[in-house]
């Protein structure tokens, strides 16, 4: 693990069996069936590669994209235990396919100006890539146990009768986020590889995983709806709901910057700074090894797409400026011409009507390096 995981102790998760009864498989079929049920399911797999996005983490887009319980022996990367719980809970995997999908969407947000920007995840060599998958896991499962679409768990049970907070006194109601099983299946699965591991980067994995879950817990919101003659709100019934993603974003991308680096320990139970008068790491910081990449050419290795073609800005002097961003290699210039909507007027009733404004601006973009052997540094 390169730049932006004390250690976890295993858990058993309690998890309750769907009502549905698990498929009895069927008796063999014939060895011409089987070979056409084979290339049918090869056909499938070849399919999602050539959809999906290139280089993504592959085996949690399966997980999302097929969602059949047979297709849980086919996927690439999975340890014993997480076979198990996708088998026996599709509709988990389902929700474990989304997480992936909304953790791309706000890694490449909060790296978009720079050198490394979440487009090529298969290594997952960044501390702030696998902590944001983790971290989409356990929101997406959150979320879809409170919306009614898992038969396995639904709103927060832990969240009845009274409390209280600087406002006074509340009764719990409506339907709290359930926090609670989504931290807990998104540990069983996702921490299973590194449990079987063992090792020092494994124990660097899970303190990171669980830094991930605790940031989604971090910002649960509380809701209420005020009962009472004209509002008067003497009554309130409130609820935790799971905020915008975006705030845990923004949360570990801080947390990333400040990462700590740090070495195993001799027995490899936990971690110390890894030089001297470093601070040690507590257990909300993110951990690294080793420092990352440059990322300024193709490096298949390293997990990088490098920075030619990237779009850099020419006035800027921070990570998305061309001098930063092309790595000392310059720029190429393109003069091209934008349409946008433009003095926009509402006319009654009831339409909003806009001319349309042709710019003309300069787009600048990171020469490739030079050398044609820096093109794929393998």
């Amino acid at each position: 693990m390169l730049r932006p995981g004390g250690a976890e102790e295993a858990a058993q998760l309690p998890l309750r069996r769907a009502s549905a009864p698990v498929p009895v498989p069927s008796p063999a079929a014939p060895d011409g069936s089987r070979a056409s049920a084979r290339l049918g399911l090869a056909c499938l797999l070849l399919l999602l590669l050539l959809t999906l996005p290139a280089r993504v983490d592959t085996s949690w887009w399966y997980i999302g994209a097929l969602g059949a319980r047979v297709i849980c022996d086919n996927i690439p990367g999975l340890v014993s235990r997480q076979r198990q719980l996708c088998q026996r809970y599709p509709d988990i995997m389902r929700s474990v396919g989304e997480g992936a999908r909304e953790w791309i969407r706000e890694c490449q947000h909060q790296f978009r100006h720079h050198r490394w920007n979440c487009t090529t995840l298969d290594r997952d060599h960044t501390v702030f890539g696998r902590v944001m998958l983790r971290t989409g896991v356990v929101h997406a499962i959150t979320r879809a146990c409170s919306q009614g679409e898992l038969s396995v768990c639904s709103c927060d049970p832990y969240t009845r009768g009274r409390h209280h907070d600087q406002r006074g006194d509340f009764d719990w109601g409506g339907c709290s986020d359930n926090i609670h099983y989504g931290v807990r299946f998104a540990k069983a699965f996702v921490d299973a590889k590194e449990k079987r591991l063992k090792d020092a980067r494994a124990l660097m994995n899970l303190h990171n995983n669980r830094c991930g879950r605790t940031a989604v817990r971090r910002f649960l919101k509380l809701e209420c709806k005020c009962h009472g003659v004209s509002g008067s709100c003497t009554l309130r019934t409130c609820w935790r709901a799971l905020s915008d993603f975006r705030r845990t974003g923004d949360y570990l991308r801080r947390r990333y910057d400040g990462a700590v680096q740090v070495m195993a320990t001799q027995d490899g139970a936990n971690f110390t700074a890894a030089r001297q008068g470093y601070r040690r790491a507590t257990r909300t910081d993110l951990v690294y090894f080793d420092n990352s990449p440059d990322y300024c050419v193709l490096d298949k290795a390293a997990g990088s797409l490098g920075t030619a073609g990237r779009v850099c800005s020419k006035t800027s002097k921070g990570t998305d400026g061309c001098e930063i961003m092309c790595c000392g290699r310059g720029y190429d210039t393109t003069r091209v011409t934008r349409v946008t909507q433009c003095e926009c007027k509402f006319h009654w009733c009831c339409a909003v009507r806009c001319k349309e404004c042709r710019n003309t601006v300069d787009v600048h973009t990171c020469k490739a390096p030079k050398k044609a052997e820096w093109l794929d540094q393998t």
